[in-house]
């Protein structure tokens, strides 16, 4: 059995970085909690896990994995294992997440969350991986959605029912990444809105933001790349307020982690946060139901199947 007893608040939380750490200890507000990617703090000693120990007697925190590789046809690595769990055991983090992605392959290391189809054999190694992370770790994780660029043509199974499963399967939870819906709805021509309704909003344990570029493919459609180097898009901000209406409030991220602007920008983007979460603050609609507001756009052509 693993521990399901740590959360984070349902407030605005912001991607630690080192640069901020004064402005932080200074003037945190509105910032509630951070995130630290697992990697950059799996060394020994130094002043970044001297910071990090500090952070941690003042806010909780979330540590977000990139590494594991959980969809990889591969067994996950003991020694990244080995060192996740000795960081989350030192730390004692309110929550840990990983990707719904491969980057692995043999003993090669991909710099990058790569997409994978969803079919019956996937669903089950999936499973398999994150029953092991909650064993080796001792609690329960988080599961993101993916940004997606591809489909694939052997996929029998929607991404939502995907995640449904391997959540209802493990007792995992999910880390919902709105500006993923986004980028991904785009790149794949579907409505972002009919897939945040469709998704299980029961199992969500923390919501992301974060910003994305814009570019065009081979034959000049729209190609969204979710770069984390820029302010939330507005109708992301849009689809976080459909996500509140549905789940109510929950752990609200903002991520930003290339082209890193000073603490007061990043500050600005979690006031927005602090916004939408206090609009959100009513019970959620039930399960299944969509917000009126979100209808008249169907009703009127705003959304595509």
């Amino acid at each position: 059995m693993f521990d399901t007893s740590s959360s984070l608040p349902p407030l605005p939380g912001v991607g630690y970085k080192p640069q901020h750490y004064a402005a932080i200890l200074n003037d945190p507000a509105p910032v509630g909690w951070f995130e630290v990617h697992a990697e950059n703090y799996m060394g020994d000693g130094g002043r970044p896990l001297a910071q990090l120990r500090a952070l941690a007697d003042r806010f909780p925190l979330s540590v977000h994995g990139v590494g594991l590789s959980i969809g990889g046809p591969e067994r996950l690595d003991p020694d990244h294992l080995a060192r996740l769990k000795h960081l989350v055991g030192w730390l004692n983090p309110a929550s840990f997440s990983e990707h719904l992605a491969w980057s692995t392959h043999d003993s090669h290391f991909l710099n990058d969350l790569l997409p994978l189809p969803y079919t019956p054999a996937t669903l089950d190694r999936i499973c398999d991986h994150v029953d092991e992370v909650q064993e080796v770790l001792g609690r329960r994780m988080l599961l993101e959605n993916p940004s997606s660029y591809l489909a694939f043509a052997e996929s029998t199974i929607s991404e939502t029912d995907f995640l449904r499963d391997v959540a209802r399967r493990t007792g995992c939870g999910l880390l919902l990444d709105v500006n993923n819906v986004f980028v991904s709805a785009v790149n794949l021509g579907y409505s972002p809105q009919a897939y945040i309704v469709d998704f299980p909003m029961d199992a969500v344990g923390e919501i992301h933001m974060a910003g994305h570029d814009e570019d065009e493919d081979d034959h000049g459609a729209p190609l969204l790349i979710d770069s984390h180097g820029r302010e939330v898009a507005e109708p992301v901000w849009a689809l976080l307020d459909q996500v509140l209406d549905l789940s109510g409030p929950r752990p609200v991220l903002i991520e930003w982690d290339n082209d890193v602007p000073e603490w007061s920008v990043l500050a600005a983007e979690a006031r927005r946060a602090q916004v939408a979460l206090s609009r959100g603050a009513l019970p959620p609609s039930p399960c299944g139901s969509l917000p009126r507001r979100y209808l008249d756009q169907e009703e009127a052509g705003g959304m595509r199947s």
